[in-house]
């Protein structure tokens, strides 16, 4: 299968006002994502998903490690023609209405302004914003925000679309509607790569899924694979999710108390020999 993006042992970390690494947002990343697959992205907060999108999207650079995203270096310009992006927070112009938001965006990609014109009809009828597609995006409540957010992701037909939360502020008809859209542009050979907390958002659309926890992935291969042992069971995915996470942290916790015990045991050496060799100078001396 054609590989689409791929990261190679990425690592990026966070600096402060004077360049010393604050924070470590993902470490010794690896990841593939193949050409018609639907890849879910999932962590607690603060995990590094949205990094590792942004990496993917060159509006990061990494530290370390190579990212290849359809055979270009990310950021590149002749790869972004066929990429669509929804970040998890909406950055619309909120004086234009639906139409112009989609019609600025259509402009950005170059396209003629009758094919502009069908792709908005399209996209319009598409998303179910027939409605209000003449009203400003600024009176738009979140729901409606995301459809139109979505839809200027898609306005370039992209191969590849990276989606951030997509079902943030939608009601459950809106999640819905949302899954089955992701579920058709997968049979039209579109590869995604979805970002969310929301487990039971992605639970039946994605062929696999990968969990970060700080920065690491702990758990990375096929839906049905991960959830074999929790078959039957209500919510498989929260519940294999929440042990995954309880598991791992538990495993960290003991790591740095034994590392802390260690230091403590060598403190406590050290000083031990510090009192030893002062008894020692005394004897000599006497």
């Amino acid at each position: 299968m054609e590989e689409l993006v791929k990261l190679q042992e990425v690592t990026k970390a966070f600096k402060d006002f004077w360049g010393k690494s604050k924070s470590l947002a993902v470490k010794n990343l690896s990841l593939s994502v193949e050409k018609g697959e639907i890849f879910g992205l999932l962590g607690p907060n603060g995990s590094g998903k949205s990094t590792t999108l942004k990496l993917i999207l060159g509006l990061l650079y990494p530290n370390r490690g190579r990212i290849a995203v359809l055979g270009k270096p990310p950021g590149n310009n002749t790869a972004k023609q066929f990429i669509g992006y929804l970040p998890e927070e909406d950055y619309l112009y909120s004086y234009l209405n639906g139409r112009e938001t989609l019609d600025f965006y259509g402009k950005i990609f170059n396209i003629p302004s009758r094919a502009r014109r069908e792709r908005i009809d399209f996209l319009i009828d598409l998303l179910g914003m027939k409605a209000y597609q003449r009203r400003p995006v600024g009176e738009y409540s979140k729901g409606m925000a995301r459809r139109i957010g979505l839809a200027s992701a898609l306005i370039n037909d992209p191969d590849l679309l990276i989606l951030d939360e997509p079902t943030n502020g939608m009601d459950p008809i809106g999640t819905r509607e949302m899954k089955n859209l992701l579920l058709e542009l997968k049979t039209k050979g579109k590869t995604i790569i979805i970002s969310t907390h929301l487990l039971s958002d992605i639970e039946s659309i994605c062929d696999r899924i990968g969990i970060l926890y700080q920065g690491e992935f702990i758990a990375i291969d096929k839906v049905d694979k991960l959830l074999l042992p929790y078959k039957g069971e209500h919510h498989p995915l929260e519940n294999f999710f929440i042990d995954k996470i309880q598991q791992e942290r538990e495993k960290r916790d003991n790591k740095k108390k034994l590392e802390i015990s260690k230091e403590k045991e060598e403190t406590v050496s050290v000083k031990k020999s510090d009192i030893d060799q002062e008894l020692l100078n005394k004897l000599l001396k006497k």
